[in-house]
């Protein structure tokens, strides 16, 4: 950037427009927490600074300092140069007003389950009966964290195989003050948890499929490959989740899980289960729940 281009950003506003405009001349994909060159701007020059990201309007007059001038404009060439998603970049990722610190040893939290716990949507007959949780691939520990607020009386088991997904999801739970109510779990989806039961299973395991693995964006593919990847036709995991399930589902227990777009190669892979499809409103088919009488 030229200096007279960089005399001219004096307020947040300013690096604001930039940002928008260099977003949307590099057609940069989104989808790690934002749908649009706006929204992206507004949440990267917001998470800079550590301001509130619900609304940009308040503090586009804002004058950063000489610093925080530089950081930002670092921030928008990075995103730009490198297709790194904003929440790498910055260290931190929200879901329904949580923040997760987040780095590449995970997944960026995203999953529509998040907004099915964040409304109460899950199609359990009494909430406050809900005692025992367990969350696999948990990741940054995002969903644990969610369900542990969702269910206030419930303790959480969270597992996943990567060492330092766990690490990640272990800062977390502490900065949520929740390490009394969550145990994290290093091993092969049910392999830890010595015929533990539950009466919910949350799941947002990898689900891409081969062709779907091709043709990942730049900004997808800085996130883990094992997160991702799941066979030819993404069901790998669904498959082992969905036929070791019961043996850790009590009596009225359930499952609910993420795959994605996959509901076509799930219903004809298991044409028998009766899978009950929960949409939210960005999603539709994405999301299944069954109970443990089904499976």
């Amino acid at each position: 950037m030229r200096a007279a281009s960089k005399s001219s950003l004096v307020t947040l506003g300013d690096f604001f427009h930039l940002a928008v405009r260099r977003f949307r001349a590099a057609r940069l994909a989104y989808g790690h927490g934002t749908t649009n060159a706006v929204d992206e701007a507004a949440f990267l020059v917001l998470e800079a600074l550590r301001l509130p990201i619900h609304d940009i309007e308040p503090w586009l007059d804002l004058r950063p300092t000489a610093a925080e001038r530089a950081r930002l404009l670092t921030l928008i060439d990075a995103r730009v140069s490198l297709r790194m998603p904003a929440p790498y970049l910055l260290g931190a990722a929200y879901m329904h007003g949580v923040r997760f610190q987040i780095d590449r040893r995970s997944l960026i939290p995203r999953s529509f389950i998040g907004d099915l716990l964040a409304r109460s949507a899950l199609p359990i007959a009494d909430p406050r009966r809900v005692r025992r949780v367990l969350d696999l691939c948990t990741g940054s520990g995002c969903l644990a964290i969610l369900a542990a607020l969702a269910f206030p009386r419930a303790r959480i088991d969270a597992v996943d195989l990567s060492a330092g997904a766990l690490a990640l999801a272990r800062r977390n739970v502490g900065k949520h003050r929740l390490a009394d109510r969550i145990a994290l779990h290093r091993g092969d989806l049910f392999q830890p948890l010595s015929g533990k039961r539950y009466d919910l299973i949350i799941s947002n395991p990898p689900y891409v499929d081969a062709a779907g693995m091709a043709r990942l964006s730049p900004e997808y593919r800085h996130e883990p490959r094992m997160a991702l990847v799941a066979g030819d036709d993404g069901l790998d995991l669904v498959r082992r989740i969905l036929g070791q399930a019961n043996r850790h589902l009590t009596k009225n227990g359930g499952l609910v899980c993420e795959i994605g777009r996959g509901r076509g190669a799930l219903e004809r892979a298991c044409p028998r289960l009766p899978f009950v499809w929960l949409d939210t409103e960005l999603s539709q088919g994405e999301v299944f729940w069954i109970a443990r009488a089904d499976l």
